[in-house]
């Protein structure tokens, strides 16, 4: 089995951590480097697993790096860690922003790089995560990537970096458009009369049900729509007030938004490089 490291243990790593044990990754190949020691030792009582403070000497144990930190300083630990990493581990980055061409300014054009953009939901081990790799990755550390990030949900790898940006408008960003979603409907089931923790309840649980009817039913969401829509019923009526209202593109506007902000930042992480 590989030896993983994580560079960073907080929120999303300790998930993936968690992810990875609970599907039968073995705690003994599983190493974290993190400055904080109350970190480190959060870490080895949850999970069992081996801490470090030295991001150089974790890294020359480690088959397969995760740079797991904040995109701020995502240039000072890679170009400090590219010192060691002549036994060629793969790299995978989870921060949103950064392109291949600048992990490969950073980390040397040699690396073997899997850019990975996972969402909230993989805390609760049901996220979503798209996977692109440039040429130098190969087949078998493709497999463990994969097999690291379906521990906590779904993954897919996509044909081109620039679909990585799509991903973050479609599940990156997803998860607060449905939060939004449940926002109005308790608000408004309020407004219609019913106790505040009722219209929550209701709510929640109709996004949770509606998600795994689409999810478990192997039926598409469209026929899972027209199902529940009787005609001159009350749900018609709901569907009706979307379509005048064109709920359809302020969707597109918004995750065309998310998308244009995701290519922007890339553009600026790239341009930094220069």
């Amino acid at each position: 089995m590989s030896s993983i490291l994580f560079i960073g243990g907080g929120n999303m790593a300790s998930c993936i951590i968690g992810g990875m044990i609970a599907n039968g990754f073995n705690a003994d190949n599983i190493m974290v480097s993190e400055p904080g020691e109350e970190s480190r030792q959060r870490l080895e009582k949850t999970y069992g697993i081996k801490t470090m403070a030295d991001n150089q000497a974790a890294a020359r144990q480690a088959d397969l790096i995760v740079l797991a930190v904040k995109p701020q300083i995502m240039r000072a630990v890679a170009t400090d860690l590219a010192l060691t990493l002549d036994h060629r581990p793969a790299m995978v980055s989870i921060a949103a922003g950064i392109p291949l061409s600048a992990l490969e300014n950073w980390l040397g054009n040699s690396a073997a790089i899997v850019r990975a953009m996972p969402n909230t939901p993989a805390m609760v081990l049901s996220g979503a995560t798209g996977l692109f790799a440039n040429p130098q990755v190969k087949a078998e550390q493709k497999a463990i990537v994969e097999k690291i990030f379906s521990a906590i949900g779904y993954a897919c790898w996509v044909d081109t970096e620039t679909q990585i940006d799509a991903v973050i408008a479609v599940s990156g960003s997803g998860p607060a458009y449905f939060f939004r979603i449940m926002e109005i409907m308790q608000k408004v089931g309020q407004e219609l009369g019913l106790p505040e923790q009722i219209a929550r309840d209701l709510s929640l649980k109709t996004v949770l049900g509606a998600a795994r009817m689409a999810t478990e039913s192997g039926t598409s969401a469209t026929q899972l729509r027209e199902q529940v829509t009787s005609p001159g019923g009350t749900t018609q009526a709901a569907l009706q007030s979307f379509e005048q209202q064109n709920l359809e593109d302020v969707f597109r506007k918004a995750m065309n938004s998310a998308l244009e902000r995701a290519e922007v930042m890339s553009a600026d992480f790239g341009s930094a490089t220069k």
